[in-house]
């Protein structure tokens, strides 16, 4: 069976997705974007093909290990995808955006969806019935509210999140995570009713690596997959690595 590589390199964090056939098999987060940090990984699973997307300025060197090891597409506005993007500036949209729309048309095709990206910002991202991207919206995701708070106050600490606290804050540290975390999820919630007001038979998707901290507090029924970008990595793939 054939071998994927899916990277995926975004302001917070370099992973790295790892098919076989069109299963995941695994993740893998890289500690800096050098040809190096990937050569082992390469010799490990000789992966037929690979796929990039970045919304940062990685080293152009990686570009060229995987062009040489593999079968290698950079995701960009031109690539081959599930979906049209009639907006006015197509070239602007982040490569993320794209992986993540493509998933949701693959999952739900069809049919309106919203697919919700919670990385270092929100991304709401709305694709109709005809699979057309139409864009969306973006706020600040929760570690860059967090230090926002800690960095324009005098006394504000920087609190890491967690799973537990209580609606009425009894201290400082759980003030901010009631604020933020909750605020969030009401925020969440908020978009998506109003989209569900204006679109019929809706499907929403929430994926990225603060997930977890906002299920637990969502009202609306939604389907939660962390490696929704991924999956649609590979499909993108799957179309331009032929």
């Amino acid at each position: 069976m054939q071998t994927t590589f899916c990277f995926d390199f975004g302001n917070s964090r370099l992973k790295l997705a790892i098919f076989i056939g069109r299963e995941l098999k695994d993740v893998v987060v890289l500690e800096n974007d050098h040809p190096s940090s990937v050569e082992k990984l390469l010799e490990q699973y000789q992966p037929n093909k690979s796929i990039l997307s970045s919304v940062i300025n990685h080293d152009v060197a990686l570009e060229e290990l995987l062009n040489k090891k593999t079968k290698f597409h950079k995701l960009n506005y031109a690539s081959k995808i599930p979906i049209t993007t009639p907006v006015g500036k197509p070239e602007t949209i982040g490569a993320d955006r794209l992986a993540i729309c493509s998933a949701a048309v693959d999952l739900y095709p069809g049919h309106h969806c919203l697919a919700i990206g919670l990385g270092t910002c929100i991304t709401y991202n709305y694709i109709n019935k005809f699979h057309e991207f139409l864009g969306g919206s973006i706020s600040p995701g929760m570690n860059m509210r967090f230090k926002a708070m800690h960095e324009q106050t005098a006394l504000l600490p920087m609190v890491q999140a967690e799973h537990s606290f209580p609606l009425i804050g009894y201290d400082t540290k759980t003030n901010l995570l009631s604020g933020v975390i909750l605020g969030m999820a009401k925020e969440i919630d908020g978009i998506i009713d109003a989209y569900t007001e204006k679109y019929n038979h809706l499907r929403v998707m929430l994926t990225g690596g603060d997930m977890d901290f906002f299920v637990p507090h969502l009202k609306n029924d939604l389907f939660a997959d962390p490696y929704l970008l991924f999956k649609g990595l590979f499909a993108i793939s799957e179309l331009n690595n032929v």
